[in-house]
């Protein structure tokens, strides 16, 4: 027998139940579905067994990790029930390419086409495999032979991928006679598996999951179709470069291509915002340049390099940050928890703003604030600014596509730029690297090297900063007359090696453990980058250093 105690209640468990038998036990006291549990101060698939004393608690769909578990296993369903459906000879590649709003696009080679009546066939077989409840069998095999076993089934990619991996043996999932490899947690069985939709979209198909903070439901897919052509275009250019998931971009590192592939993706960057300044120009009438995007998009490095770009059309740009327009702190509003809200539109004098920014476009001469972080207040330094013909403003802010930051401003006046870091690149063709992932890491390394703020408070205040987007940028971004994706796939290689010391620092026994080891796990996946190559004009520079920019 053993002790396990959950909720400052201890109770005697036979050694061999499985946890999924003690949620059960727990689940009426949980609104949603109890996916994993953590057993002293460790995450467990549902599957595993009680073996020793132990602590538990739970994470259901609502937890991203939960939720997280959820859409990997969907993913399994559907590409078994794909296998079933159209024949594993037909199929060369089902790609998970990327997530758009709440559905993760797929693109697909084979002999078949997706159609409505594939895609409903594809539904029914995932509909009768739910309905059976078939278990995830997890298994633990030598590396040598998942490479082997994969490579015979034509999962090139992750014969790449464990090319490079350390560890002896490697975790697989089997689904019925369906085997695979996922980078992360699976559900115990399909029965979990309750909400979800498929449907044709594009050149593939979406397969639409719960979002994290309605997962008992399934929203109708919301098309984006500005961030999707932006996303595909991306993943299209990685494709030309054979570099589009981490095996591939580990034997361009390995092979010593990498440095071509470097010159080339900064040459495609450069042409990007020459292409946006263009556009600028030859719409005559813009004297706002808005730029927005969620946090470390690279926001600044991009203003700067179009800025240079801007007056080889013979304009003369000026920088201009939101953040300068912040209220003092003292009248910033508070979020529910009693923290200041930096990040809402009412955290920003608007008024002001539209007061300054209408007196510039009329030529008048303005005095602009400049907010000191460390006391609070906005003040005036002398920094007076008066605009003439071929003046342009380059202004930076999380709220610049939001109209109401810039009421008072003539639409033909403004154009508005959406800039993030949309990760292209996939640990394998089945496994997608959630776009967050990526500028968490950039914001850790820029703020340990600038503001020697620790891994474990970056990953503290991420949820944080991720629900300001969501209401204040994410809304907006279709808005915008261009985007701009600032991601390079070579970089977080290159943060490898900032990113492992910080990660290791957080003590087990934090909260933010589980992240920490998480993102370690993943940076395990990649071959480090020799940092000294990349560019100090490059975007990457802005988070790791060396930038020919003031950043």
């Amino acid at each position: 027998m053993a002790l396990i105690t959950i909720n400052e209640e201890t109770k005697e468990y036979k050694k061999g139940t499985t946890f999924e038998e003690i949620a059960n036990e727990y689940q009426s006291e949980y609104d949603n579905t109890i996916a994993l549990v953590v057993e002293n101060g460790k995450i467990r698939e549902l599957f595993k067994t009680v073996s020793k004393d132990a602590k538990l608690s739970f994470l259901t769909y609502a937890d991203s990790t939960g939720h997280k578990t959820y859409a990997r296993s969907a993913i399994m369903i559907m590409l078994k029930a794909f296998d079933d459906v159209c024949g594993r000879e037909n199929i060369e590649q089902i790609k998970v390419e990327f997530v758009i709003a709440n559905g993760y696009y797929c693109s697909y080679k084979g002999n078949f086409k997706v159609t409505d009546d594939i895609i409903a066939k594809v539904k029914a077989r995932m509909d009768e495999l739910i309905k059976e409840n078939l278990p995830f069998e997890k298994e633990s095999i030598d590396t040598d032979d998942a490479i082997k076993l994969f490579g015979d089934r034509g999962f090139m990619d992750k014969v790449s991928l464990f090319k490079y991996r350390r560890s002896s043996t490697v975790n697989i999932y089997k689904l019925g006679d369906y085997v695979d490899y996922y980078y992360g947690y699976m559900l115990p069985a399909t029965g979990y598996v309750k909400y979800y939709d498929l449907i044709p979209y594009d050149e593939g198909f979406v397969l639409v999951i719960p979002e994290t903070n309605a997962p008992t439901s399934i929203r109708p897919f919301e098309e984006r179709r500005h961030l999707f052509e932006t996303l595909k275009e991306s993943t299209e250019l990685d494709e030309k470069l054979s570099v589009s998931t981490v095996g591939e971009l580990n034997d361009a590192i390995s092979d010593g291509r990498i440095n071509d592939i470097i010159l080339v993706q900064e040459a495609l960057q450069e042409r990007r915002i020459s292409e946006i300044a263009r556009k600028i120009v030859e719409r005559g009438t813009v004297k706002f340049v808005m730029i927005a995007g969620p946090s470390s998009s690279g926001k600044t490095s991009f203003s700067h390099r179009l800025s240079i770009q801007l007056r080889t059309y013979g304009l003369n740009p000026h920088p201009i940050a939101c953040d300068d327009y912040y209220v003092n702190r003292v009248d910033t509003p508070k979020d529910k928890d009693g923290n200041y809200d930096f990040e809402c539109l009412e955290a920003i004098d608007v008024e002001k703003f539209n007061d300054d920014m209408t007196a510039l476009l009329k030529g008048e001469l303005v005095e602009l604030p400049h907010f000191n972080f460390k006391s609070g207040v906005r003040e005036y330094n002398g920094n007076y600014l008066q605009m003439e013909e071929d003046d342009i403003l380059v202004i930076e802010g999380i709220h610049g596509l939001n109209d109401k930051l810039s009421h008072t401003l003539p639409t033909e006046s403004k154009f508005k730029i959406y800039i993030s870091a949309l990760t292209s690149i996939n640990v394998d063709e089945h496994n997608r690297i959630p776009t967050t992932d990526g500028r968490l890491f950039r914001r850790m390394v820029r703020d340990a090297r600038t503001r020697g703020t620790s891994a474990q408070s970056t990953i503290k205040m991420w949820p944080s900063v991720r629900r300001g987007e969501e209401n204040n940028i994410f809304p907006f971004q279709e808005n915008a007359d261009e985007m701009f994706n600032s991601i390079l796939l070579y970089e977080l290689a290159a943060f490898k090696t900032y990113a492992e010391p910080l990660l290791f620092q957080i003590p087990k026994d934090a909260p933010e453990y589980f992240e920490a080891k998480r993102l370690l796990k993943f940076l395990e996946y990649f071959v480090a980058l020799d940092p000294k190559i990349v560019p100090n004009v490059s975007l990457c520079r802005e988070f790791i250093g060396g930038s020919l920019f003031p950043v």
